[in-house]
């Protein structure tokens, strides 16, 4: 990838800003502060009657769950709406300057249904910025690979709600806390965006492992929050031994916010909304132990501060308009056209811009 690409990464200045306070300051990351004096993510949404940037209907692969279109919704306010930074403008996405700039890489997202969500928000922006470049879609266990092939460009798909191992021996699911197998296939991509926070609030059926293996110790379950930070220490550690960061730009999606009871203690939900609220809340749980994790590492690696601009948006999910219908509320997912791709406008930012 080169020193310029992951300058250009840099300039995300929220990175700078929860970061490096806490670990040793690239000179890199200097010069982005002083020359860009901008932080994307402090912002507001507001109406911009030139978006989407495309329609369900010109994306034949959107998966159920987000074609919100496709499954009853009828409203359109929400989607006329973009982030706007309060010290600058976010460049508007160009699908053929990203594959031009983007062309011979590997991308990989590696996660959980919210990284499906941004990988498919990416793929529509992309196909449908130049539709007559043909693409190919490849699914294979947890790795799914969209290509195009006039660009040798590569976005993967891997599925790891954890990001540590999840195993199953002698029939018994075990979550292994300090544990990664699967780093191997990541260490060949250009790009990496992890993301990893909802499957660790599921409990009863929807949980997914029978016993927890931290170190010498096994319990059948505990604190979800130790938990997550235990994980993500062990991703971290995983970053710092095993990734050139010298040759691959690593990302972080911030966690992305969810409006139902599962998640808040408040009376929150995202039925009936058709624009964006003004109030965000409390700072996010999950999020404050991310970024604590990030504080801890030498190397560089890049927030995608999504949670707080994705607060603002409870208009934003299926709701009643995903793959369930009127018999499950999703209220943690997003429709596409949608916010997704307003991270994707962000990480493009960050991947294009040169130092």
């Amino acid at each position: 990838m080169g020193g310029s690409f992951l300058a250009g990464a840099v300039v995300l200045l929220c990175v700078l800003n929860h970061v490096q306070g806490k670990r040793p300051v690239h000179k890199a990351e200097q010069a982005a502060a002083i020359i860009n004096g901008c932080d994307l993510f402090q912002g507001s949404w507001v109406r911009d009657e030139s978006y989407p940037l495309y329609n369900s209907l010109q994306c034949p692969f959107i998966e159920k769950q987000f074609d919100c279109e496709r499954n009853g919704r009828t409203d359109t306010d929400f989607l006329k709406y973009t982030w706007q930074p309060s010290l600058c403008s976010l460049p508007r996405f160009d699908a053929r300057e990203f594959m031009l700039k983007m062309k011979g890489k590997k991308v990989m997202f590696i996660g959980d249904s919210l990284s499906l969500n941004q990988w498919q928000s990416l793929t529509c922006m992309l196909h449908v910025g130049e539709p007559d470049a043909k693409f190919s879609l490849h699914r294979s266990g947890p790795v799914s690979n969209f290509t195009f092939p006039k660009y040798d460009l590569s976005l993967f798909l891997f599925r790891a709600a954890f990001l540590v191992d999840l195993v199953t021996e002698n029939e018994v699911r075990v979550l292994k806390l300090n544990s990664i197998s699967n780093g191997t296939q990541w260490k060949e991509m250009d790009v990496l965006i992890f993301d990893s926070w909802h499957w660790w609030l599921h409990t009863g059926r929807k949980q997914n492992w029978d016993i927890v293996e931290d170190g010498n110790f096994i319990y059948p379950d505990g604190d979800r929050m130790v938990m997550y930070e235990k994980a993500l220490i062990t991703w971290a550690k995983w970053v710092e031994t095993e990734v050139d960061t010298r040759k691959t730009a690593v990302f972080f999606q911030g966690v992305s916010p969810d409006h139902d009871l599962v998640e808040s203690s408040k009376s929150e939900t995202c039925t009936g909304l058709t624009e964006p609220t003004t109030a965000t809340g409390e700072a996010h749980p999950g999020e404050l132990v991310l970024e604590r994790v990030l504080r801890t590492m030498s190397k560089p690696v890049y927030l995608l501060n999504i949670t707080s601009m994705s607060q603002f948006r409870q208009d934003g999910h299926p709701s009643v308009f995903g793959a369930g219908g009127h018999r499950v509320l999703d209220c943690t997912h997003w429709c596409l056209p949608g916010v997704p791709d307003t991270w994707n406008q962000l990480l493009s930012t960050a991947l294009l811009t040169q130092s």
